[in-house]
């Protein structure tokens, strides 16, 4: 294994193969310790895009509510799920899919589309035209803006659904669907979200389905390998210490060494990465 694989394994936790309850077990009770050790948490926000990782997230945050009311004897606690559609989603079947599944305390849906759209034109008037893909990130931040004050008026915490074959790409939005308090499921890769939704028996389609931001509107539903220009199943690979094709590689690496701003914290005169 190369040193660079190594390190980055070693960064962002990725074990070679899980024991699927302990895994369940490991985000459950992060989520309720997080909760005992801030006694202003009350509950769990999370946006539910119909995809895997929302899918999954969810229903462990659902689960770990479920034993922090059992436990206090009482409804102390709440898991708030929340649609936030940029007018018609197209996959809206299965976010609905998703969220019968979860079985959330209290689902939320606020349309995104009017917020953006004036977002964006205020730009244009101030003669800055955004981009198709500057755009799509526009809603990403407004899709976590909008979950960050659910959770102010409901004394909650806001879920973040990055992984490691997320976080080694950087394929997420800086400071929207990256700009979380927790990250249950940090250090799980593709494969092994997939292990455990099968074993908390999800609705297949659910996990199986083909990834997608669906951020741009130039290309709508665009899939994230193709974004990439690499497979979950060769990220997952190198995440779990295996060999992949040596262009595979380069391309991996290369977006890990692009993107090591998303996974720092703003940039301050004390830090040196950047220089690396």
């Amino acid at each position: 294994m190369a040193d660079l694989q190594k390190r980055i394994i070693e960064e962002l936790h990725v074990l070679p193969g899980i024991n699927v309850e302990e895994e369940i077990r490991k985000s459950i009770n992060f989520l309720k310790e997080y909760a005992h050790k801030h006694s202003f948490v009350k509950g769990f926000v999370l946006g539910i895009s119909g995809g895997q990782d929302s899918t999954l997230t969810g229903k462990l945050a659902q689960m770990a509510v479920d034993e922090l009311n059992a436990e206090a004897g009482e409804n102390k606690y709440a898991f708030y799920a929340v649609r936030l559609p940029y007018g018609i989603q197209a996959d809206e079947q299965d976010c609905q899919a998703a969220i019968d599944y979860i079985q959330p305390d209290k689902v939320y849906t606020v349309n995104i589309k009017e917020a953006v759209d004036a977002s964006v034109r205020a730009l244009a008037a101030a003669d800055i035209e955004l981009s198709d893909f500057a755009k799509g990130n526009e809603k990403a931040r407004e899709r976590m803006k909008v979950q960050f004050s659910i959770a102010a008026m409901k004394n909650a915490v806001v879920l973040g659904t990055d992984h490691a074959a997320e976080a080694i790409t950087g394929f997420f939005t800086k400071f929207g669907d990256g700009g979380a308090d927790l990250m249950p499921i940090f250090r799980l890769n593709k494969r092994q979200g997939k292990q455990i939704l099968k074993y908390l028996n999800c609705p297949e389609h659910l996990y199986l389905k083909v990834p997608t931001a669906d951020l741009e509107e130039d290309r709508p539903s665009l899939p994230d390998e193709a974004a990439l220009g690499i497979t979950y199943e060769q990220i997952d690979d190198y995440l779990e210490g295996k060999e992949i094709p040596t262009e595979a590689r380069k391309t991996l690496e290369g977006h890990y060494l692009r993107s090591k701003h998303k996974r720092h914290l703003p940039i301050t005169i004390f830090d040196d990465f950047w220089k690396e």
